[in-house]
């Protein structure tokens, strides 16, 4: 007997090869190449759309606990992540074309994997199925999950630019990480002065957007984890100085000061050939993205390689339909995964896909579920998503909030953070050993 698996975005690929993994054949359905979602662009499975970001890798920080969760929990993902790493500070960056060009080939080359290229449009009532095809899940089986658990919710997700590396003007830009943190080079930044920034604040805040595409919904709500920078911008000309342009940690070496305001540009390569403009997600039209970002000097001959989209995002309300171990609470045979649960981020979607698989696999076997330790980064996701004690829900990224709180709380914030993590690879250690064998 064979597990379905719908989807082969990061949740679904890391359900997969967990299964796989574990003996059990898997028949995973993707509809590309015969159809994409809006923000697709190529054929490959594991497709990075939003940033080439996997956020921060210290694992004192909530992202970095969870990616070492992930670690040792042999995740597929993770692997691939760390093959084609580009640098980046503190944070894991990939290189988007070599990461789902190793996803697939691992995928595709997996004995146990089959691929079956085709859209799904109902839910499957009798195999064991993993549903994970993301925020832009088709029209048809949106309606289809709408039909049966009654209603779903929907955001808008953002992405940002990419430019060339060489038109760059470096004349007015600098090589350094904040807080000297990775590589000097890791980061391009663009400064800013006082003057400078007020003029590109001002134009930021009236530039013509894009409109809504066909696919999307009225009244949209935006996620504030991928908020377009000019309505960030439009809740104060202060918001980007905290936000996505804060100078904190950073030093201009041809002033010798911090600039009153920072654009960071991250390789999105390894070559080192194109670079992301971080935090910039947007919904200008493209002629006011070149003419907006031009005001920022370092980039006033800029070329870009692909402007800002703004897309769908869907999710269910979870709460209400899963269990903690991401199975539908009136069919245990029936698993969600990824975005679609309101889990956000790419590596937390991945996390999801690792828990639907070893649960379905148990499933398969005729095993009790798991669900994983609330101390620990991907069982805290977990019972949020499930909680249903929750009445707005929203989706929820990996943070140290939603951990519980520590018996002894150290008053200082790293010594708190290195708490928290230090609890929760004990108690995931200690839970792969009495559920997973040594």
């Amino acid at each position: 007997m064979e597990i379905h698996i719908i989807g082969a975005g990061l949740a679904g690929c890391e359900a997969a090869m967990q299964i796989a993994n574990r003996g059990c054949k898997v028949k995973l359905h993707e509809m590309k190449p015969q159809k994409r979602t809006p923000a697709h662009k190529t054929d490959l499975f594991g497709e990075l759309v939003c940033s080439n970001s996997l956020k921060a890798m210290r694992v004192e920080s909530a992202a970095g606990l969870l990616k070492e969760e992930m670690r040792r929990l042999d995740s597929f993902l993770m692997k691939c992540a760390d093959r084609c790493s580009v640098p980046a500070g503190g944070a894991l960056a990939v290189d988007r074309e070599q990461f789902a060009k190793l996803v697939t080939e691992g995928i595709s080359s997996h004995p146990l994997i089959e691929v079956v290229h085709e859209e799904i449009t109902e839910i499957p009532n009798d195999a064991i199925t993993i549903v994970a095809t993301g925020p832009l899940t088709s029209d048809a089986l949106a309606k289809a999950i709408e039909n049966r658990f009654g209603g779903s919710l929907s955001f808008f997700d953002a992405a940002a630019p990419i430019v060339t590396a060489d038109s760059v003007d470096m004349e007015h830009a600098f090589t350094a990480s904040r807080y000297e943190r990775g590589g000097d080079d890791d980061y391009i930044n663009c400064p800013m002065n006082k003057e400078e920034y007020e003029r590109f604040y001002e134009a930021l805040i009236s530039a013509e957007r894009a409109p809504l595409h066909d696919f999307d919904v009225n009244n949209p709500k935006v996620y504030e984890g991928c908020m377009p920078v000019e309505v960030m911008a439009q809740r104060g000309e202060g918001t980007l100085r905290f936000g996505p342009m804060k100078p904190v940690g950073l030093i201009n070496p041809k002033t010798g000061h911090r600039p009153w305001a920072v654009l960071q540009l991250r390789k999105e390569n390894a070559a080192g050939t194109m670079y992301n403009l971080v935090g910039f997600q947007t919904n200008l039209k493209f002629p006011e993205q070149k003419r907006v970002f031009s005001l920022i000097p370092a980039l006033h001959r800029a070329e870009y390689v692909r402007y800002g989209v703004m897309h769908r995002n869907t999710f269910i309300c979870s709460p209400k339909i899963l269990n903690s171990d991401f199975s539908v609470k009136e069919n245990k045979n029936l698993f969600f995964a990824g975005q679609l649960t309101g889990v956000e981020g790419y590596m937390e979607s991945a996390s999801s896909g690792i828990v639907a698989g070893i649960n379905a696999v148990r499933v398969l076997q005729n095993l009790p579920t798991l669900s994983f330790p609330v101390d620990t980064m991907i069982g805290a996701l977990s019972a949020y998503i499930s909680d249903p004690t929750v009445k707005k829900f929203q989706p929820m990224g990996a943070n140290l909030g939603i951990l519980p709180e520590l018996t002894q709380r150290p008053r200082d914030k790293r010594e708190r953070a290195a708490a928290y993590a230090a609890r929760a690879l004990n108690s995931m250690n200690q839970f792969i050993k009495e559920n997973m064998g040594d």
